[in-house]
């Protein structure tokens, strides 16, 4: 075992329920570094992880990684940065997961992906990555025939499209209105 840096491709963190539901954690990108709990704290990982695309890993030996981090403090903040930055996005799926319906958990999680991966194209955004709609099911514990559902709504309002498995927010301000992401405290 040893601590990873994606250097190329995206891969899922996800954990299977006892009734054989899949749940997907976090979709790492290039330049994640993972698992980082496992690599500071010591924390045992139950979670299974796999590849979505072709990926180019780099490994090194946990003491060596720790060592690297307490020799470099500003690297440890930059990725205390990054860490702190996916934690906002967890307590948004939290909130859009327990107080969202169906509509606005897809509208949020696709948001979410948009904000995380997408790619800047003309007026759109396009997340270079394959997200069927069994992935989304997987990222907001719905099925993946009410993801269809939902999605075809986003379709129909010019929101997004599909361009092959490839999803292109067209609006994303408008994504963002529709999803639960909008709350103000």
């Amino acid at each position: 075992m040893g601590v990873f840096y994606l250097r190329k491709g995206f891969v899922r963190l996800y954990n299977i329920s006892a009734d054989g539901k899949e749940l997907s954690l976090i979709i790492f990108k290039p330049e994640d570094i993972f698992p980082l709990m496992w690599a500071i704290n010591n924390t045992s990982n139950n979670h299974y992880v796999e590849a979505m695309t072709a990926v180019e890993l780099w490994r090194c030996p946990k003491n060596q990684f720790v060592s690297f981090l307490k020799e470099n403090p500003e690297v440890f903040f930059t990725l205390m940065q990054g860490m702190l930055i996916r934690f906002d996005a967890l307590l948004e799926r939290m909130e859009q997961l327990v107080f969202g319906n169906a509509y606005q958990k897809i509208a949020s999680i696709v948001y979410l992906c948009c904000e995380r991966f997408g790619v800047l194209e003309g007026t759109n955004m396009v997340i270079p990555l394959s997200l069927t709609h069994r992935d989304i099911a997987s990222l907001i514990g719905v099925t993946r025939e009410t993801v269809s559902i939902e999605i075809k709504k986003l379709e129909k309002k010019k929101i997004l499209e599909y361009r092959g498995r490839l999803v292109v927010v067209r609006d994303a301000k408008r994504l963002r209105r529709e999803s639960l992401l909008t709350i103000e405290y």
